[in-house]
């Protein structure tokens, strides 16, 4: 069987641990309140509604690419695709080729920045790897104006966030859905997570502090998760309508058979 991403592939090992996951999550729902075309999320009214929800549906079928058969990544890249075109004929307008971008752009850029910051740094040829894997979801989905190599890649990731980010009204609702639906201990935490994850232009963009309270907490977190105890932490922290999600990103096969 072949599989979509090689099983010695540094991409699964990224997206095979709920913690590196969680940090993804953390740092896209941050850009994701700034993008320009974030309005297009909110014309379906998913995004408002239910912003965790809409988010964790992102990364589980980025997850489910990951760790699918060739065929079955196929299927799920496809339909993504089909979503996205039935909301523009709705709208009766195209999604901006930028946008789609962005979004990709975000998972590579995450995934590394959340394995590097969780586990160790990557090799050039492990970053190619990352890029690789979604640059082949972006070509499937017949994304124009794709870049054709990692070097290629962190240049335009960088002209994306100079032209793609603004701090509107839209960005202000999200961050108020956030809270609303994470409650304040936690909205905390997802926003020093974002401190620790998301780049420069970023954090300056969003008023969040270049210093996260919890940098001196991922020492001990590491150590917990050495001795097979840090779950118990984590797990008491999560909003309890998403703790059976955030339970399933410890599951990888559920991911390839779902």
């Amino acid at each position: 069987m072949k599989y979509f991403v090689k099983k010695d592939s540094v991409v699964r090992q990224i997206w095979g641990t709920a913690d590196t996951v969680l940090f993804i999550f953390a740092g896209a729902s941050a850009e994701f309140a700034l993008n320009k075309a974030v309005d297009w999320l909110y014309f379906t009214g998913k995004l408002p509604a239910d912003p965790l929800g809409r988010l964790f549906s992102t990364v589980a079928y980025a997850r489910r690419i990951v760790f699918a058969d060739e065929y079955a990544a196929f299927q799920s890249i496809d339909k993504i695709a089909a979503i996205h075109h039935a909301v523009e004929h709705a709208r009766g307008s195209r999604i901006p080729e930028w946008a789609y971008r962005d979004v990709l752009f975000m998972l590579i850029d995450y995934s590394i920045r959340s394995f590097e910051l969780l586990e160790r740094k990557l090799s050039d040829k492990e970053k190619t790897e990352v890029f690789d894997v979604f640059f082949r979801v972006g070509d499937r989905m017949g994304i124009v104006g794709l870049p054709q190599t990692f070097e290629q890649w962190e240049k335009m990731r960088e002209e994306h966030l100079r032209e793609n980010m603004l701090n509107g009204h839209f960005t202000e609702d999200l961050y108020r859905q956030y809270r609303k639906h994470l409650g304040a201990l936690r909205f905390v935490m997802l926003k020093e997570v974002q401190s620790m994850v998301a780049p420069d232009g970023v954090i300056a963009m969003l008023g969040l502090k270049k210093f996260s309270y919890l940098t001196p907490v991922l020492g001990l977190y590491k150590i917990l998760r050495w001795m097979g105890i840090e779950k118990f932490f984590r797990d008491a922290l999560l909003p309890p309508d998403y703790k059976q999600q955030v339970v399933a990103l410890d599951q990888p096969e559920v991911y390839a058979h779902g």
